[in-house]
């Protein structure tokens, strides 16, 4: 075997095998954590194995990347009958110097959002591990108490009726002016990604974190290609290209019927393949009539010339 394709079938073999490496392979779909494309937001990262989700968290934002959860009915029901313990504390299994600490959302105006959400959590244990600041964003708080709420029961409510759902909610670090509290970078979206392995299908609820009752859904492709993450590489494009239909926020956190949640479409990447294929083909019809036009005026130049 050759020296180069040898060195590049044990360089494949490596990628295979440590890309979507994880401690914790229950909490993702097909067992695969996502896998993170942008150099920068890759840097100082850990992930953490909690007994009913998983974090990827990263030491720059101070905050979870992502909170993955594998979402079943037994869950869901379990977590019913527990009553609400708040216990915020930081992550002891994170080094000082790179976690977020209570004082950084002291006063802040800014609430402590749950990723993976207490009112998921099936016994004491797995409630206290959520109120792990490595599972907390810096969160409107009528966000958080509104829409937000309403999108978690909704999500809820889907598990209940499927069995079970993957889910994957976070953060988004986007535009150039980003604010901070303490040491905790404020995200300016937030999103939750639901795959149904009973449907074979995904989407993804995506929401400015702000005092707003309107959220967008789209497919995992379009998130995936906003955020630069791999969030679901164990499910197929194909699903993940097309976004299904998600329920309508609401539940508990629902705001009264004229501030109601309003869902809004991004389109489909077919719909936007279509559309740049039409423009690509609108351009070179006007470049083709442009080269016979000057295609024409220097023959009647030339004859011109001979006259």
């Amino acid at each position: 075997m050759p020296y180069k394709f040898r060195r590049f079938l044990l360089l494949g073999l490596f990628l295979t095998s440590s890309v979507f490496a994880t401690d914790c392979p229950s909490h993702y779909a097909g067992g695969q954590a996502p896998k993170i494309l942008n150099d920068k937001l890759a840097r100082q990262t850990q992930e953490l194995c909690y007994q009913a989700f998983a974090v990827m968290h990263s030491s720059v934002t101070r905050t979870p990347l992502w909170s993955a959860e594998h979402l079943t009915r037994d869950n869901i029901d379990a977590a019913r009958t527990l009553s609400r313990e708040n216990s915020f504390h930081p992550e002891p299994g994170l080094l000082i110097s790179g976690r977020a600490e209570l004082k950084d959302y002291a006063r802040s105006g800014f609430d402590r959002g749950h990723m993976s959400p207490n009112g998921d959590m099936a016994n004491r244990t797995s409630q206290y591990e959520s109120f792990s600041l490595a599972n907390m964003i810096p969160q409107n708080p009528q966000n958080n108490r509104h829409i937000w709420a309403g999108i978690e029961s909704a999500v809820r409510r889907m598990a209940v009726k499927d069995g079970e759902l993957y889910v994957i909610t976070g953060p988004a670090f986007l535009g150039q002016d980003l604010q901070k509290i303490g040491n905790v970078l404020v995200p300016t979206y937030i999103y939750k990604v639901v795959y149904s392995p009973k449907r074979q299908q995904a989407a993804a609820y995506f929401i400015k974190n702000e005092d707003t009752p309107h959220y967008q859904t789209l497919s995992v492709s379009q998130l995936e290609s906003t955020l630069r993450i791999d969030l679901l590489p164990g499910v197929s494009k194909r699903v993940k290209d097309v976004a299904m239909t998600l329920p309508a926020a609401g539940g508990r956190g629902e705001r009264s019927a004229s501030e109601r949640s309003t869902p809004e479409r991004w389109p489909e990447p077919a719909t936007q393949v279509k559309k740049i294929e039409k423009d690509l083909l609108s351009k070179l019809m006007d470049d083709v009539v442009k080269m016979l036009v000057n295609f024409v005026t220097n023959l009647i130049n030339k004859g011109w010339s001979h006259v």
